[in-house]
């Protein structure tokens, strides 16, 4: 398994790599990619990380597992490339998007100008076989998302913290909601989206949080394909 991070997530994650359940799991990734499509591509496999260096989180976006079909996943949780049409889940974000802070929906679904600004797309799982969905779970993906759930939570300043969906919500127990802000709801996806996801508002509850703290909003607005 290739692993190039940045520097700071290099060092707050330094241990997880020499521990047996990550070399196990990379034994299981690289049988898998031998043998099988995996998504996302092996350079892509922690570009949420890359993206978003550990000092620069300001947002934690928690996604589960990711997309399992042909180019989508690029490593970033919800994101496509520009190119590939937006799954319906982020179809319904970019809704609830527009609703909340007026911003007009995108022609693609890529994701990276959030990240740039410091939201973390993390997906708990960070790969999948093609067409397979959860077909990576509970081989150790987990253990190492939750060590970088629990490596923000120990950041000295504030961190918000996005929750959709009750598999998301699970991961509250591994956050101080004393320092930190945890927003949640529904999920966006197809099935849940009108039980609460849409009009929760996260976008406009991030930035006033941001806001009040005095750092800079986030600018939601993503812009057209060239």
């Amino acid at each position: 398994m290739q692993i190039d991070l940045p520097a700071s997530w290099e060092t707050v994650l330094a241990d997880e790599f020499s521990m047996p359940y990550f070399q196990q799991l990379a034994q299981f990734v690289d049988g898998e990619r031998a043998h099988e499509t995996v998504f996302p591509p092996e350079q892509d496999m922690f570009a949420a990380l890359c993206y978003t260096p550990y000092e620069r989180v300001r947002v934690l976006l928690l996604g589960q597992d990711p997309y399992h079909d042909d180019g989508q996943a690029h490593g970033l949780s919800f994101s496509v490339r520009p190119g590939i049409k937006p799954p319906p889940s982020l179809v319904n974000i970019f809704k609830e998007l527009c609703n909340d802070q007026g911003c007009c929906i995108p022609d693609n679904g890529y994701l990276v100008p959030w990240a740039e600004q410091g939201v973390l797309l993390l997906n708990a799982v960070l790969t999948v076989r093609a067409h397979s969905p959860n077909s990576h779970k509970n081989r150790g993906w987990e253990q190492y998302t939750n060590a970088i759930i629990r490596a923000v939570n120990a950041k000295s300043t504030p961190v918000i913290f996005v929750l959709w969906g009750s598999y998301a919500q699970k991961k509250r127990a591994l956050i101080d909601k004393t320092r930190h802000l945890v927003i949640q709801s529904a999920h966006p996806s197809p099935l849940s989206a009108r039980n609460g996801f849409f009009g929760s508002r996260p976008f406009s509850k991030i930035n006033a949080a941001l806001i009040a703290r005095g750092e800079a909003p986030i600018d939601w607005q993503l812009p057209d394909s060239v």
